[in-house]
């Protein structure tokens, strides 16, 4: 009888499977910690321009550690051979040397059988031959070579203690006691290297630290005579060599602040599109053209179709009301307003509402009522707009605010130029240059309007109480119906100039507050930002890496090994 195995049985079965195929030193991480009881290197200055290296390197693996059972040794760089690496653990030959994955250069030697086990010593050596591009042209003169290394230093989270560090330079065959010079000693070492020679009668340079640490970089070199290797076998140091500097580092800060200047770019490109989107308040279908010109809109109305800053729009009804003797201006800075009641009957709608918003109780119900005026404001221009182009009909208001302007300029005299310029005063706020055409053309004495006072309550006191700028008033011909005369009192016309200018500023600050948001509760009524799609991309990114470099005159330097 066949039994058929259960769902439960066979996940059990394929579970086990799992366990039994994973490897045993890939249950857990592995634990190194141990001290480099003496290190020593001899560097061998080769008369072909190569350098060999000779590493002994006495271990002690801690109680508790894993077996030491690679080590990794960085090289000054990657020209040598795998095939010119021997090496060897207590005496036994070392067979599996490969390229280390832990350091940028060098091999990684697996000990094999011959681990260092928890609790005891055990002594590395290696023999590297033929290493090439290992010299370059002294920095100081030009008719030396300079030999600089760094010994394999260790991360510091596997090493504990200290180490007997020794570093002896067998400089090349034949070289005169007298020729060549040592370079400064790191710190720890003997300011001065002791000099010497070996079996073969080279000279050598000789640092030891007895308390140095086997994971810092320590720093060595001397300099001799060029003409003891082949010319072709020096380099001439790069530009970080010359000058100390990491180019490297300078060209990742680079990047790094770019990125960051491109994405405060960004942020700020987005928050000035944001302010510019909420200032641009008509609704989208505004840009449907059609034909012909609307005419017939008042300037305030045209002040919307050509989306002038909406606290322009609002002061444009200010100065209307006050000319239909709707509204008198109580106090100028924060504004407030004295209402006629009941209103005059040729108001219009948003002059209505205009005035409803001010007597309203307390700034917040203002403002929101002033939003709501340039609301419906907004969309009955829209309205009217209609099966009329935008482009034509543009361009004709702004030909009226020209006109305007050039009607009040043309004026012969001050008493008919101030005439004009009431008459037209809404027309010629609809300038971008407003501000600066009024003082500009406002230079003498100017006969104010007789709805004036109801507009500066301050001029009215002084005139009152004979102070201020005030003058007494003149009878001049009434230009608005040919026939009879004004009493027109007279007001300096810088005076006259910053109190109709000012207009605008009083409103903004005492009133509206802040010009960009208010525009913005307008224009996420009447041109609301568009709504983001359904779907969306999510993504990311992450990396990382290191790197050993020497940036110093002649660098031949060996990185840190890893550890193992």
């Amino acid at each position: 009888m066949t039994v058929r195995p259960t769902r439960r049985s066979l996940f059990f079965s394929f579970f086990l499977l799992l366990v039994l195929l994973l490897p045993v030193g890939g249950a857990q991480a592995q634990t190194y910690a141990f001290t480099v009881d003496q290190e020593r290197v001899d560097l061998y200055w080769e008369t072909d321009g190569s350098l060999s290296i000779d590493y002994e390197i006495t271990f002690t693996n801690a109680a508790y550690a894993d077996p030491i059972d690679f080590v990794d040794i960085g090289l000054p760089n990657g020209n040598y051979r795998l095939s010119n690496i021997q090496a060897s653990v207590d005496g036994h030959p070392i067979a599996d040397i490969q390229e280390s994955p832990y350091v940028t250069y060098g091999p990684a030697l697996g000990l094999g059988s011959n681990a260092i086990p928890a609790g005891r010593s055990g002594t590395v050596r290696m023999r590297v031959t033929g290493i090439m591009g290992v010299l370059y042209t002294d920095n100081q003169d030009d008719g030396y070579a300079s030999a600089v290394f760094s010994p394999n230093y260790f991360g510091s989270e596997f090493v504990l203690g200290n180490t007997d560090l020794s570093v002896v330079y067998h400089l090349p065959p034949g070289v005169d006691p007298a020729e060549p010079r040592w370079h400064p000693a790191p710190a720890g070492f003997p300011e001065q290297p002791e000099t010497g020679f070996d079996a073969q009668g080279r000279i050598t340079y000789t640092w030891r630290n007895r308390t140095a640490s086997a994971d810092t970089f320590y720093l060595f070199g001397a300099s001799f005579p060029k003409t003891y290797i082949p010319a072709g076998t020096i380099s001439e140091p790069s530009f970080s060599q010359r000058t100390g500097i990491d180019m490297e580092a300078v060209i990742g800060f680079l990047v790094f602040a770019c990125f960051c200047l491109f994405i405060v770019g960004i942020i700020w490109i987005a928050v000035v599109a944001e302010r510019r989107r909420k200032l641009r308040y008509l609704p989208p279908k505004m840009a449907i053209e059609g034909n012909g010109i609307k005419r017939g809109l008042t300037a305030p109305e045209a002040g919307i179709l050509l989306e002038q800053p909406m606290d322009k729009i609002l002061t444009m009804i200010l100065f209307s009301v006050i000319k239909k003797e709707a509204a008198s201006v109580v106090k100028r800075d924060p504004l407030q307003l004295e209402i006629a009641e009941p209103f005059p009957l040729q108001l219009r709608e948003y002059e209505e509402l205009f005035l409803q918003a001010f007597a309203a109780s307390g700034k917040r119900a203002q403002r929101k009522g002033l939003q709501d005026l340039m609301v419906k404001l907004v969309k009955s221009v829209a309205t009217k707009m209609k099966g009329f182009s935008k482009r034509e009909t543009v361009a004709y208001y702004k030909k009226i605010t020209e006109d305007a302007w050039a009607q009040v300029a043309a004026a012969d005299t001050p008493e008919v130029k101030s005439e004009r310029f009431q008459e037209e005063l809404e027309w010629t706020m609809l300038d971008k240059d407003y501000d600066r055409r009024t003082q500009d053309v406002f230079r003498g004495p100017v006969f104010v309007p007789s709805w004036w006072q109801r507009y500066d309550p301050g001029y009215g006191r002084a005139a009152v109480g004979g102070g201020g700028g005030a003058k007494p008033s003149a009878s001049v011909p009434n230009v608005a119906t040919g026939s009879g005369s004004l009493s027109l009192p007279t007001l300096p016309g810088a005076d006259f100039a910053a109190s109709v200018t000012g207009g605008v500023q009083n409103l903004s600050a005492g009133v509206l507050g802040s010009l960009s948001d208010f525009t913005g509760g307008v224009t996420k009524v009447t041109n609301p930002p568009p709504k983001p799609s359904s779907s969306s991309r999510g993504g990311g990114w992450s990396g990382g890496g290191s790197s050993c470099a020497c940036a110093c005159a002649g660098c031949a330097c060996a990185c840190a090994g890893g550890g193992r």
